[in-house]
């Protein structure tokens, strides 16, 4: 995904949530603070989001412009509407989002996770796909370990959090998990 389908992404969300405001929590969170990632790191076609708002407003992205919708079909990338509590963040990651607000979102703001937050959701998720982004993200220096694990120690769940940073040490030292 680039920086403009995201954009078209969040003026469509916006109109069909009827929302100012669309919070990205998925990998492509990624282009509010990176406008041209590594390939690597915007191989999805998904946006992940929900409406700032109105979050149970949610289910009206998926219908319209959901996987396998005429919107997915027609561009070749789709935003899937979520909970607001999908993804497991630090304390405070709402109040760090960062804003994508232009002509190309019709004035509507996108919020982003700030990368350490986004690493920390990723960290947390521990899918395959999810310990390739953040890899992508430390091999490309977009985020710093000792901040990925001060947010790991600001989750409310230490028992994901500490398997996260199990995970992430494995990530910066695989000799040593091997």
């Amino acid at each position: 995904m680039k920086r403009s389908d995201l954009e078209h992404i969040i003026r469509a969300a916006a109109a069909n949530a009827d929302s100012r405001e669309i919070v990205i929590i998925g990998s492509q969170a990624i282009l509010g603070t990176v406008p041209n990632p590594s390939s690597e790191l915007c191989e999805s076609v998904e946006a992940v989001v929900f409406p700032k708002d109105k979050p149970e407003a949610a289910i009206l992205i998926d219908g319209a412009i959901g996987e396998n919708s005429m919107f997915h079909q027609t561009f070749g990338y789709y935003a899937h509407g979520v909970a607001e509590d999908t993804a497991v963040l630090p304390d405070g990651a709402f109040e760090r989002l960062v804003p994508i607000r232009n002509e190309n979102t019709d004035g509507k703001t996108g919020w982003c996770l700030e990368l350490h937050d986004l690493a920390v959701s990723k960290l947390i998720a521990g899918r395959e796909k999810d310990m390739a982004f953040v890899s992508g993200m430390l091999k490309g220096n977009l985020v710093n370990i000792d901040l990925i694990r001060e947010r790991l120690n600001m989750t409310s769940d230490k028992e994901k959090s500490s398997l996260a940073g199990q995970r992430l040490q494995r990530l910066i030292s695989p000799a040593a998990s091997s």
